[in-house]
């Protein structure tokens, strides 16, 4: 391959970053860019704050179930909730920190209760709860 091509490519690359990185940092800064991409991926923003701590929490009171559930599945608050696995007391109180908003809240305990019964009682392998913790609907 010629060097100069190669040169041509890695420019090309390096200013197709540089472009992507800038138009990013615009879409934050300014709603006049905002596409629906950025949209659908920020949508649920709004909904977390941090704790006198300064962690990470889900406030959602007063909002409808089905965007109660959707904040939890699209933050990143599921993965830590779920990094607690198999510990079940630090998880239900992951919960009561750190979810604000009692039907999502209600339904997290019961979830992680119901998990937890059928895990010790056999009926659900490792594998299997942790699908059921992640598959919260």
């Amino acid at each position: 391959m010629d060097k100069s091509f190669l040169l041509y490519v890695l420019v090309g690359l390096g200013f197709i970053y540089v472009v992507t990185q800038y138009v990013g940092g615009i879409q934050e800064e300014d709603e006049r860019y905002r596409n629906s991409e950025y949209e659908q991926k920020h949508k649920y923003d709004t909904y977390k704050s941090a704790d006198s701590v300064g962690r990470q929490v889900l406030n959602v009171i007063g909002v409808d179930a089905e965007t109660q559930i959707g904040a939890w599945n699209e933050g990143s608050l599921k993965q830590e909730f779920l990094e607690l696995y198999p510990d079940f007391a630090l998880m239900r109180d992951f919960v009561k920190n750190r979810v604000n908003g009692e039907p999502l809240k209600t339904k997290l305990l019961k979830l992680v209760d119901d998990t937890e019964t059928k895990f010790f009682s056999g009926a659900l392998t490792t594998e299997q709860a942790k699908h059921a913790l992640e598959s919260f609907k």
